[in-house]
Protein backbone atom coordinates (compact mmCIF):
# COMPACT_ATOMS: atom_id res chain seq x y z
CA UNK A 1 0.00 0.00 0.00
CA UNK A 2 2.85 2.33 0.82
CA UNK A 3 4.46 1.83 -2.57
CA UNK A 4 1.17 2.77 -4.26
CA UNK A 5 1.02 6.03 -2.28
CA UNK A 6 4.59 6.88 -3.30
CA UNK A 7 3.70 6.31 -6.95
CA UNK A 8 0.63 8.54 -6.60
CA UNK A 9 2.68 11.25 -4.91
CA UNK A 10 5.29 11.10 -7.67
CA UNK A 11 2.59 11.32 -10.34
CA UNK A 12 0.99 14.31 -8.60
CA UNK A 13 4.36 16.04 -8.35
CA UNK A 14 5.03 15.45 -12.05
CA UNK A 15 1.59 16.78 -12.99
CA UNK A 16 2.09 19.94 -10.93
CA UNK A 17 5.51 20.51 -12.46
CA UNK A 18 4.07 20.10 -15.97
CA UNK A 19 1.28 22.56 -15.18
CA UNK A 20 3.80 25.12 -13.97
CA UNK A 21 5.91 24.76 -17.12
CA UNK A 22 2.82 25.18 -19.31
CA UNK A 23 2.12 28.52 -17.68
CA UNK A 24 5.54 29.74 -18.84
CA UNK A 25 4.82 28.52 -22.38
CA UNK A 26 1.88 30.93 -22.64
CA UNK A 27 4.02 34.05 -22.48
CA UNK A 28 3.68 35.92 -25.80
CA UNK A 29 7.02 36.23 -27.54
CA UNK A 30 8.03 37.87 -30.80
CA UNK A 31 8.43 35.74 -33.92
CA UNK A 32 12.04 34.68 -34.49
CA UNK A 33 13.94 36.02 -37.50
CA UNK A 34 13.28 34.14 -40.72
CA UNK A 35 9.98 32.70 -39.57
CA UNK A 36 7.90 34.76 -41.99
CA UNK A 37 8.00 32.00 -44.64
CA UNK A 38 6.91 29.38 -42.12
CA UNK A 39 4.26 31.69 -40.69
CA UNK A 40 2.84 32.50 -44.12
CA UNK A 41 2.77 28.79 -44.96
CA UNK A 42 0.91 27.96 -41.75
CA UNK A 43 -1.56 30.80 -42.34
CA UNK A 44 -2.17 29.52 -45.88
CA UNK A 45 -2.79 26.03 -44.51
CA UNK A 46 -5.19 27.42 -41.92
CA UNK A 47 -7.07 29.37 -44.58
CA UNK A 48 -7.31 26.29 -46.76
CA UNK A 49 -8.44 23.98 -43.98
CA UNK A 50 -11.03 26.42 -42.64
CA UNK A 51 -12.06 27.99 -45.94
CA UNK A 52 -14.72 27.22 -48.51
CA UNK A 53 -13.37 23.78 -49.41
CA UNK A 54 -13.43 22.60 -45.81
CA UNK A 55 -16.92 24.00 -45.32
CA UNK A 56 -18.24 22.10 -48.34
CA UNK A 57 -16.55 18.87 -47.21
CA UNK A 58 -17.94 19.27 -43.68
CA UNK A 59 -21.46 19.86 -44.99
CA UNK A 60 -21.26 16.75 -47.15
CA UNK A 61 -19.85 14.72 -44.25
CA UNK A 62 -22.61 15.82 -41.88
CA UNK A 63 -25.25 15.08 -44.53
CA UNK A 64 -23.83 11.63 -45.23
CA UNK A 65 -23.46 10.78 -41.55
CA UNK A 66 -26.96 12.03 -40.81
CA UNK A 67 -28.43 9.94 -43.62
CA UNK A 68 -26.54 6.86 -42.43
CA UNK A 69 -27.73 7.44 -38.87
CA UNK A 70 -31.34 7.79 -40.01
CA UNK A 71 -31.22 4.60 -42.08
CA UNK A 72 -29.64 2.63 -39.22
CA UNK A 73 -26.29 1.98 -40.89
CA UNK A 74 -24.27 3.96 -38.37
CA UNK A 75 -24.18 4.08 -34.59
CA UNK A 76 -25.74 7.27 -33.23
CA UNK A 77 -22.80 7.85 -30.88
CA UNK A 78 -20.27 7.74 -33.72
CA UNK A 79 -22.43 10.03 -35.84
CA UNK A 80 -22.76 12.54 -33.01
CA UNK A 81 -18.97 12.44 -32.59
CA UNK A 82 -18.47 13.38 -36.25
CA UNK A 83 -20.93 16.25 -36.02
CA UNK A 84 -19.44 17.50 -32.73
CA UNK A 85 -15.98 17.35 -34.31
CA UNK A 86 -17.12 19.64 -37.12
CA UNK A 87 -18.49 22.12 -34.59
CA UNK A 88 -15.22 22.08 -32.65
CA UNK A 89 -13.10 22.42 -35.81
CA UNK A 90 -14.95 25.43 -37.16
CA UNK A 91 -15.57 26.98 -33.75
CA UNK A 92 -12.00 26.61 -32.50
CA UNK A 93 -11.24 30.33 -32.87
CA UNK A 94 -14.30 31.30 -30.86
CA UNK A 95 -13.60 28.64 -28.23
CA UNK A 96 -10.00 29.78 -27.75
CA UNK A 97 -10.93 33.47 -27.56
CA UNK A 98 -13.59 32.66 -24.95
CA UNK A 99 -11.09 30.70 -22.87
CA UNK A 100 -8.50 33.48 -23.15
CA UNK A 101 -10.98 36.17 -22.12
CA UNK A 102 -12.11 34.05 -19.17
CA UNK A 103 -8.50 33.59 -18.13
CA UNK A 104 -7.95 37.34 -18.26
CA UNK A 105 -5.29 37.29 -20.97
Amino acid sequence: MRKFLNVRAAALTAALAAAASQAHAQVAQADPQGSSAVLSGVLWLQGTLLGNVATVVAVMAVAAVGFMMLTGRMNWRYGATVILGCFILFGATTIVSGIRSAAGA
